[in-house]
């Protein structure tokens, strides 16, 4: 019978992929000089994590310092939202994280994986749906906490998301981070009058 996986192991190697993929990208990310790198064998990484998709997705999932966990340890230790302006402050302090340094470093692989998950539905496409998914059902319970109905509470954190992905997106390209923090309060200043509607 087979030892199973060491799960010291197994951590200790996300910890090592997260930090070569986010050093290399995943364009030519190849599993033969990534195990050099990670100063073992291409068939160890292949009897840990199954595939090398698997492998990046699940890199980037336990991922502690995600944006995704930040916000929900927040909402643990300052309590979820109660009415409009305490959401618009929740959503200020998100954005604020995203913008320090080791949450940003992150953001050209994301936007490397949501291109390979448009193209490549079978290879990361799971990992883009599962990160909006769980981003729009956590605003959507933000959303239900102030007294909004679940399906404009739904329809308020799809917007808020989608457009906030943007503002994250395009500053890559042009550097310009500082019209993306103007953009975003002008997003919520737009926003946040009709959150007072609880219907």
């Amino acid at each position: 019978m087979p030892r199973p996986p060491d799960p010291a192991k197994r951590r200790a190697l996300l910890a090592q992929v997260r930090a070569y993929v986010l050093r290399n990208g995943l364009a030519d990310l190849s599993l033969r000089p990534l195990a050099q790198a990670l100063g073992t064998s291409d068939r160890m990484l292949l009897y840990y994590f199954g595939t090398k998709e698997r492998m990046v997705a699940e890199a980037l999932t336990v991922f502690e310092r995600r944006p995704l966990l930040r916000a929900r340890d927040l909402l643990e230790t300052v309590g979820s939202p109660t009415d409009p302006a305490g959401l618009r402050r929740f959503m200020e302090e998100v954005w604020r994280q995203s913008g320090e340094p080791d949450v940003r470093a992150t953001l050209p692989l994301y936007l490397e994986i949501l291109s390979a998950g448009v193209f490549h539905p079978d290879r990361y496409g799971t990992v883009v749906r599962d990160i909006a998914t769980e981003w729009t059902d956590l605003l959507v319970s933000v959303f239900a906490g102030i007294g909004m109905g679940q399906d404009r509470a739904r329809t308020q954190a799809t917007l808020l998301i989608y457009a906030t992905l943007g503002l994250l997106i395009a500053p890559l390209a042009d550097g310009h981070w500082e019209r993306a923090d103007k953009a975003f309060q002008a997003l919520l200043d737009s926003l946040e009058p009709g959150w007072h509607t609880r219907t």
